[in-house]
This record gives structure tokens, C-alpha cells and sequence, in this order.
């Protein structure tokens, strides 16, 4: 049964808006009037078309989920089913506690598609904008397989875990940004703003200046006459480079330079390496056959150096070779990797050895992120403060020989 957004004014003359299902649109008005709602407008939540926009609503569609929405909205679903409830009564549920028309509407739309006979794979398949091929892919093996139950916790584990590691690795680099931002703001204004007046108060003397108080004088000067420059040119090579990592040739290329600095290189690889192989244990347990599980994996990676790689593995596990011989043979991934795969394949537990191998390299990221975050924090403040020493010495120098001279 298709689903309807509505508008109406109650009998107190306030105005309501939510979904309901019927048949067609003159039933759904029909719906409204016998609960004394006035309908204003109905409108079909179709295919395709993101929920919560209307007409006229532009071009422009946001996802109504986020990464962590998504992760929560799976977990409930999951222990919904887990409990025996019936998909379509625990889609409901769910469009009951939403907190935002637009979720109501997305939780409608499904419960309509999965009403009129969709599978529920082929409802999510409607609404790219909130789930991804791999997610729809997971949920399609489950539903045929008859475990939706079981695959959609996978789902909610994978997706809580992924939201874990970005979170620390966000945490991790937060201080550091800070730091540099605010130590970036500090030097701009001494040189910008207190070098230049102690320049006018010394600008009529005739003794030498030292010669770290010219060379900050030169700087100020560069910066407050070409500043406006640098910093076009450096969004201008920004913009430059930023238009041609949209080409693939030069988007690889860039992504294995990356992998071959000496810590973030390490961490990207362990990172990439580690949703890889999440990715691949999740499908490969739903019952995903190999070859698209490793294609549906090989989407997730950021880096489209170890994309490839993956893809080159994909080809020769097609020809014929084992997962860890492939994978083996790309130097980019971490050794522990094919390590696990192959272990995995001689004791037939490929997913359940992907699984710890990604489990691994997630603990190996965040320690190492952790580390760096570490050794970055007080590396940062001594920088900021040597900096600044500097810029504090040039200024107080002049100041001191003035005195001597005096004297």
C-alpha cells in the first residue's frame, strides 16, 4: 500500500503534518477527513524521490540519516526483527519514534514499499541517498538466505564499529588542529600588527638594527604587502589539485605517493585495509558470493591506490587463485591481511579471520593515531612557543640596545 505525506489543519485550527498509508491519494484525504482534519495537501512519497521533499523543494537533496543515525536506526530495526516482530510492524514502530518529519517519512515510505509486496532489499535499493549499494547488497543475502535477524545486527555492529574508529581518529586529531590553528592566528598577528609598529617607533633611528628584528621587518612587510597573494596562490593550487584528483589516472597516483609517507601513509594503509576487510567478512557471511563481495569491498576504500589493488586481487581470485595469494601479491596491503585470509581458507572460517583480521588493524590504527597525537601535542606547543620567542626577541631587542644607547 503506497504511503502519503500530508498537511491539514485540526479542528482547532492548527496545522499537522505526518504520513499515513491508503490506496490512492482521494483515499488518503478521504482518511483525513474522517479524523476531522482539513487536508491541505497529499502527496505520494515515491520512488526515488528523498523523503521529506516536496515540490519545489530544489535541486539539492540531503540525507536524512547520518553515519550515526544510520547506525542507530539499523540497531533498532534489528532488535525489532530480533524479537519476532514483523518487518512491517517494526518499520512502524520506528516511523511512530521519529524524531523528524523527513525520518517518519523515509520509515513510511519503506513500510509502503514492504506493504505492497517489495523485498526489503528492493525498499533500500529506492532511496540511494541513505543506503548504500553494499548495505543493500547485505540485507538482499539476508532476506534470501532467511536471516534479516542476524544480518542486520552484522549491519548495526559494522556500522557502530566504523563510527568508533572515526570518531577516535577524529578525536585524536582534533588537539593538534587546534593547536596549529590557533598558533598560526598568533604568529599572523605579532608580525602583522606588532612588528610593524615597532618598526615606526625605530624608523628614525640611525643605529643598526639586530639582525633578527630586520629579518621579522622583511616578513611583516612580505606579508602585509603580498600576503593577499600567497594565499590566492595557495587556493588557486588548492582548486588546482583539488580538479585533478577527480581524475582517476592522477587520483591514483596521488593516493600511492600518500601511502609512502612514513606515518600517515602507514595509518591510511591500516585504515583502508581495515574497512576492506570488515566489509568482505560481512558480506562473505551473509552468504555473498566472493567474486561480488570483493567488488562491493573494493568500492569502500577511500584510496584508489589499494581500489586498485583490490580490483587486480578480484581478477585473479576469478582466474582461479586463492583470496590470500591475491591479496599477497599487492604489496600495499598490510601482510597481516592475507595472513588472516589465509588462515581463514584452510580452516574454512574466511569470514570469521577477515573479521579479526579487520578487528586487528582497527586496534593497530587507533593506537598508532593515538601515539602520533601524543608525541604531536608537545612537539606543537614548543614549536608555537619558539616561534613566538622569536618573534618576542626581535621586538624587545631594539628596545634594549635603545636602553644601552641611552645609558
Amino acid at each position: 500500500m503506497p504511503a502519503y505525506s500530508f498537511t491539514a489543519l485540526d479542528a482547532q485550527g492548527q496545522t499537522r503534518k505526518g504520513t499515513l498509508e491508503a490506496d490512492s491519494a482521494k483515499s488518503a484525504r478521504s482518511q483525513l477527513r474522517s479524523q476531522a482534519f482539513i487536508p491541505l495537501s497529499v502527496q505520494a512519497l515515491g520512488a526515488g524521490q528523498a523523503p521529506g521533499q516536496g515540490e519545489g523543494s530544489g535541486l539539492w537533496f540531503s540525507r536524512v540519516l547520518s553515519s550515526n543515525e544510520l547506525a542507530i536506526w539499523t540497531r533498532q530495526l534489528a532488535e525489532l526483527v530480533s524479537s519476532g516482530l514483523p518487518l512491517e510492524q517494526a518499520l512502524g514502530s520506528l516511523s511512530d519514534e521519529a524524531e523528524t518529519e523527513a525520518a517518519r517519512n523515509l520509515n513510511a515510505a519503506l513500510r509502503a514499499s514492504v506493504n505492497g509486496g517489495s523485498s526489503f532489499a528492493k525498499a533500500l535499493e529506492e532511496h540511494p541517498l541513505e543506503f548504500a549499494d553494499i548495505y543493500v547488497a547485505v540485507v538482499g543475502a539476508g532476506e534470501q538466505g532467511g536471516h534479516l535477524a542476524v544480518v542486520l545486527q552484522r549491519l548495526a555492529q559494522d556500522l557502530e564499529e566504523r563510527q568508533q574508529l572515526r570518531s577516535k581518529l577524529l578525536a585524536a586529531a582534533l588537539y593538534p588542529a587546534i593547536v596549529s590553528l590557533v598558533a598560526v592566528f598568533i604568529v599572523l598577528f605579532l608580525v602583522g600588527y606588532v612588528v610593524p609598529q615597532v618598526a615606526h617607533v625605530f624608523a628614525s633611528s640611525k643605529h643598526a638594527l639586530p639582525f633578527l628584528t630586520v629579518a621579522m621587518m622583511a616578513i611583516s612587510d612580505f606579508l602585509r604587502g603580498y600576503g593577499w597573494l600567497v594565499l590566492v596562490l595557495l587556493m588557486a593550487a588548492a582548486a588546482l589539485v583539488w580538479q585533478l584528483r577527480k581524475g582517476q589516472a592522477f587520483r591514483e597516483q596521488w593516493d600511492a605517493a600518500f601511502l609512502q609517507l612514513p606515518v600517515l601513509g602507514r595509518l591510511a594503509r591500516g585504515y583502508n585495509a581495515a574497512r576492506f576487510a570488515g566489509t568482505l567478512s560481512m558480506l562473505t557471511a551473509a552468504g555473498v558470493p566472493i567474486l561480488q563481495a570483493l567488488q562491493a569491498a573494493a568500492q569502500t576504500l577511500s584510496n584508489q591506490a589499494l581500489r586498485r589493488d583490490a580490483l587486480d586481487a578480484l581478477v585473479l581470485v576469478r582466474e582461479g587463485a586463492p583470496l590470500a595469494a591475491a591479496l599477497a601479491q599487492k604489496q600495499r596491503f598490510p601482510g597481516l591481511l592475507a595472513m588472516f585470509a589465509r588462515l581463514g581458507e584452510q580452516t574454512g572460517q574466511l569470514p570469521s579471520m577477515l573479521e579479526r583480521a579487520a578487528k586487528q588493524l582497527s586496534t593497530e590504527v587507533q593506537r598508532r593515531s593515538l601515539h602520533l597525537a601524543t608525541v604531536l601535542e608537545p612537539l606543537l606547543i614548543v614549536a608555537m612557543g619558539l616561534v613566538v620567542m622569536l618573534i618576542v626577541l626581535a621586538v624587545l631587542m631594539p628596545i634594549i640596545q635603545l636602553n644601552q644607547w641611552v645609558k
